[in-house]
């Protein structure tokens, strides 16, 4: 799968272009030099001795070689490249394309730069040449259905904004033996079939344990066996009853006899295929058989899409809590396939929702707008958005040393909620209400407007998330099981607070009288 960028002349797409290639470790062909070599001659060259006519025609037997020589690529195209409707299908047809786009002022500023290497804006009066080119396209760049403005970006700003479209994303703050320079995320609609090619491309060997649960593998296990059969593999199915009452030691015990009646070894694979609970699971299982193996995650809910799935941390609960015996394992791989949210129950999707505010509220204002409106759809395709929030934060920290707290945001008072209520709550209806509650908490330590909380309380009780803690979970009970969280630092809970939507203060203690009040006011 190839990645074009294309846009108006001095748009920036070679610039963006290398910057992307670079953060993917995948190769970079700029279309004009490509052009270049194949001719032996500048592209003004070209033009004067041979005319645009020509060139076009060189342009598109160069496209046509380009797609053909490697897996995947990154290929910015020049600004005329798709004019022609067989190169515009034949670019569709090999891989994503975007748009780049920028006003007409920022493109003149650009390109007065290097005119003289624009055959097009060459002569007299290249603005007035530029003005009359852009007039001229128009229509045509507004023809593509994925565009991106870049007025006011850096190219380090645009490029990160491409790869949250192209959702595809290289994160290397966390490696180990089994990951060495780091892992690839990806997000890609009907991937699942795909899975086997990956891992192949990845370079990961057999057999492969898949691990999921029994709702899962009526629904997908199947495919992602064909897949991987399909390249090759050996690959046995392990799967345990769904719920957070199977992310046991028990479970983890089975899972390691299974991984040895599959005839696992240390150069071995696991495969996660599942929500929050199987890739905890699976991972943990992975960062313990034969101290490591390499495993890949396939998450197939929201929350684990956009929170669980990332990050390399797996574990299992114990009685006194959750997650409290885990390790740090990152995958060698995470495909997100947003196609599989079809068969979501709706409870399980507005689960995830809360995650997707949480994050909205951590680092992307406009995320939290498009979440309080409510629409399905939507959030759908706003899957790569979500994860970026999380992915920008634990490749800056990724072992949890300072700003990965932000993530804890509602986790410290909601997994409280979740352990009192016997897990009769879901993780995400726990957490919307742990962000309310610490909302309310941040307001009477005087780090943010009391309004706060009835903002993020709206946006959750418009996919009809609780926003108010059952009654007959009491402050005390809350309390107790929060004393087990993992986020205590000389014996004091640490909370991460909001102090507006985008913005978050961790490491904030609190008196247990104070958070006592305000669990008995959120009743």
């Amino acid at each position: 799968m190839h990645y074009f960028l294309y846009g108006p002349p001095a748009v920036g797409k070679s610039t963006v272009g290398r910057a992307l290639a670079a953060a993917w470790e995948v190769p970079f062909v700029d279309l004009d030099a490509a052009i270049v070599q194949r001719a032996g001659r500048s592209i003004p060259e070209i033009f004067a001795r041979r005319g645009e006519a020509a060139f076009r025609r060189l342009e598109s037997e160069t496209l046509a070689a380009v797609v053909q020589q490697a897996d995947e690529a990154v290929i910015a195209l020049g600004g005329g490249a798709l004019l022609a409707e067989e190169n515009r299908a034949l670019a569709e047809a090999h891989g994503a394309l975007l748009v780049l786009e920028a006003a007409e002022d920022t493109l003149l500023a650009r390109a007065s730069a290097a005119a003289g290497e624009r055959p097009l804006l060459q002569g007299e009066a290249p603005a007035a040449r530029l003005r009359a080119l852009l007039a001229a396209r128009a229509a045509h760049y507004r023809s593509f259905p994925h565009r991106l403005p870049t007025d006011g970006l850096t190219p380090e700003e645009t490029a990160w904004r491409a790869q949250i479209h192209f959702g595809r994303f290289r994160l290397r703050g966390m490696t180990t033996p089994w990951a060495p320079q780091g892992y690839t995320v990806r997000v890609q609609r009907g991937g699942l079939p795909r899975l086997g090619a990956l891992l192949r491309a990845g370079g990961l060997r057999g057999p492969v344990a898949v691990v999921t649960d029994d709702h899962l593998a009526a629904l997908y296990a199947g495919a992602v066996q064909q897949a991987l059969e399909a390249m090759g593999y050996r690959v046995q199915v392990l799967v345990f009853p769904h719920g957070e009452a199977s992310k046991t030691p028990a479970t983890l015990q089975r899972l390691w006899s299974g991984f040895l009646q599959a005839g696992l070894e240390r150069g071995s694979t696991v495969v996660a295929l599942g929500g929050g609970v199987v890739g905890d699971l699976a991972g943990f299982a992975a960062a313990t058989f034969m101290r490591g193996v390499a495993w890949v995650n396939v998450p197939t809910s929201l929350l684990a899409m956009v929170d669980a799935g990332l990050g390399g941390k797996t574990g299992v609960d114990l009685p006194e809590g959750k997650n409290l015996a885990g390790a740090f394992h990152p995958p060698r791989l995470v495909l997100a396939d947003p196609e599989v949210l079809a068969t979501l129950p709706e409870a399980e999707f507005r689960n995830g929702m809360a995650e997707v505010i949480k994050h909205g509220v951590i680092g992307d204002p406009a995320l939290f707008a498009l979440a309080a409106r409510g629409e399905r759809e939507a959030m759908t395709a706003a899957v790569a958005q979500a994860m970026a929030v999380k992915i920008r934060i634990i490749e800056a920290d990724p072992y949890e040393g300072g700003r990965r707290a932000a993530l804890n945001l509602g986790h410290t008072i909601g997994h409280g909620v979740e352990a009192a209520s016997r897990f009769r709550l879901r993780h995400g209806e726990a957490v919307a209400i742990g962000m309310v509650a610490e909302a309310r908490l941040a307001a009477r330590l005087g780090l943010a407007e009391p309004a706060l909380a009835e903002t993020l309380a709206a946006a959750l009780r418009t996919w009809g998330l609780p926003t108010r803690i059952p009654p007959d979970l009491t402050p005390e009970a809350i309390w107790q099981a929060m004393r087990h969280d993992k986020k205590k630092a000389a014996g004091r809970l640490r909370f991460a607070l909001p102090t507006a939507v985008g913005a978050v203060k961790v490491g904030v203690p609190a008196d247990e009288m104070l958070v006592k009040k305000v669990l008995a006011e959120m009743r």
